[in-house]
């Protein structure tokens, strides 16, 4: 296996998608993902999932269980599994740009969406098909 090497700041500031995957491991899913001003990923819980946030621009606001925290520019998120968490963009004309790293992987492999409304219409589930 080859494994994975990313300029990760410069994907994610360069990515113009709702959610593209980048890469799914056996056990680890690192996406890329954009939230255009006043947007928010929506309130979603993962049974199964832990996930890390990394935020690398814009303003915006993690909810998790009912837990408020601000969010800019090099600021991390956990949030375990189980847990009822949002993600809202609350900058008025910037996007906010973010990795997140799901474990286990939650979505298939190489998706991309390039609208929130794409991703709500088309919710697919990690099938277990890994990058390599």
């Amino acid at each position: 296996m080859k494994g994975f090497k990313s300029n990760i700041e410069k994907d994610t500031l360069g990515n113009r998608n709702f959610r593209k995957v980048l890469y799914t491991g056996k056990n680890l899913q690192l996406v890329l993902m954009t939230l255009k001003p006043g947007e928010d990923i929506g309130l979603e819980t993962h049974p199964h999932n832990d996930q890390f946030f990394r935020f690398e621009s814009g303003k915006g606001k993690c909810v998790i269980d009912g837990n408020e925290y601000n969010v800019k520019e090099g600021d991390a998120i956990l949030v375990p599994a189980g847990a009822k968490h949002n993600v809202l963009n609350i900058g008025l004309k910037t996007e906010l740009k973010m990795y997140t790293i799901y474990g286990p992987p939650n979505h298939q492999d190489g998706t991309i969406r390039t609208t929130k409304e794409e991703a709500i219409k088309v919710d697919e589930k990690f099938d277990g098909k890994t990058s390599e």
